[in-house]
């Protein structure tokens, strides 16, 4: 196995540089995993793919507004620093923009508006690449509001006036650097319509980080090393997904989240509660344990989510998916199209 086997070219244009105004229109391909038979609907009619008794398992995280602008003190130089995960009230693990940013080094976060004041912060450690460990003179949640802005991924250019569009609208659990994308298409409408149908929602949590952007350079894949996040399965919700699968329902994932956070808390082929980071990395050969059926965005090249998916799918049914979302002009990545894998 190697990455290139996970790589395919797709042209700029195909990447959604804004949400649809209406979430649930988007496209949703349907992939058979076992036939690589493919349809094509709208995700608002997503319901007459599921079945009476099936479980979508939704991330619940929200987006942190964790991009913050600063300057060094006294040069003044610009630094960019987003926030990755916290270690305590006032000392985050950040990804650092700027030249300089040793160990000891002062910042000047700045404001939204002119004339209010930023908290300054000290480089406290230098970890691998462009992470340090940054310690700020308060706690940072009450200040989001006048020096936080939402990180976007680095392949959207387009300004994003309403931050709310990029949290699915179930967000609630504050601590992701990104989204978990595939939960971007439903509303609140449609969600009622599937719970009076017969469909249950379980909640789940799995703070993003961005690392899930980050393409693997290894040859191999094996050698790629993935960074952990943290994630949370109640016990109410281990029993309520052991439930369904015992009565023969299916368990949806919603997003590769979700996915990673079944998986990591499964023991044997069944759910037990979870609180803590994962770091698992599924490639093609992994063994499901829990879900039975995925919905999920289109992803980057060579990165471990196309990964995931097909090990889950099959490599060559993913590829000849993706080539033909191509041909009837999807949308990829964060704001693009969804596919329902059964």
């Amino acid at each position: 196995m190697r990455t290139t086997d996970f790589d395919y070219e797709l042209p700029k244009s195909y990447i959604a540089q804004t949400p649809l105004k209406q979430r649930d229109q988007s496209r949703l391909m349907i992939l058979d995993r076992v036939s690589g038979e493919i349809q094509h609907a709208i995700f608002q009619d997503i319901g007459s793919h599921l079945h009476v008794g099936d479980i979508l398992v939704i991330n619940e995280t929200r987006v942190i507004p964790g991009r913050l602008f600063a300057r060094k003190v006294p040069s003044g130089g610009e630094v960019e620093i987003l926030l990755l995960r916290k270690r305590d009230a006032q000392t985050w693990e950040t990804m650092v923009g700027g030249k300089g940013l040793t160990a000891g080094k002062k910042l000047q976060v700045e404001p939204i508006r002119a004339g209010e004041r930023g908290p300054t912060a000290v480089v406290e450690a230098v970890l691998a690449g462009a992470e340090r460990v940054i310690h700020f003179d308060e706690p940072l949640e009450l200040l989001f509001p006048k020096i936080g802005h939402v990180p976007l991924p680095p392949y959207i250019h387009k300004k994003l006036n309403d931050p709310e569009l990029y949290q699915t609208v179930y967000a609630k659990t504050s601590g992701s650097a990104a989204a978990p994308t595939a939960g971007l298409h439903f509303t609140p409408e449609l969600i009622e319509e599937l719970k009076n149908n017969g469909i249950e929602f379980a909640k789940v949590t799995l703070h993003v980080g961005l690392d899930t952007f980050a393409p693997v350079t290894e040859e191999e894949p094996q050698e790629h090393k993935m960074h952990s996040e943290w994630c949370q399965i109640t016990r109410e919700t281990a029993e309520q997904i052991n439930l369904t699968k015992s009565h023969g329902g299916r368990v949806i994932a919603v997003g590769t989240t979700s996915v990673r956070t079944l998986e990591s808390a499964a023991q044997g082929g069944k759910l037990e509660p979870f609180e803590g980071p994962t770091s698992l990395f599924i490639l093609p050969g992994h063994k499901f344990k829990i879900i039975d059926a995925m919905i999920t965005n289109f992803h980057l090249p060579r990165s471990t989510l196309i990964m995931l998916i097909s090990a889950f799918a099959g490599r060559e049914n993913i590829l000849n998916a993706y080539e033909a979302a191509k041909k009837a002009k999807y949308r990829f990545y964060s704001f693009g199209d969804a596919m329902l894998i059964i």
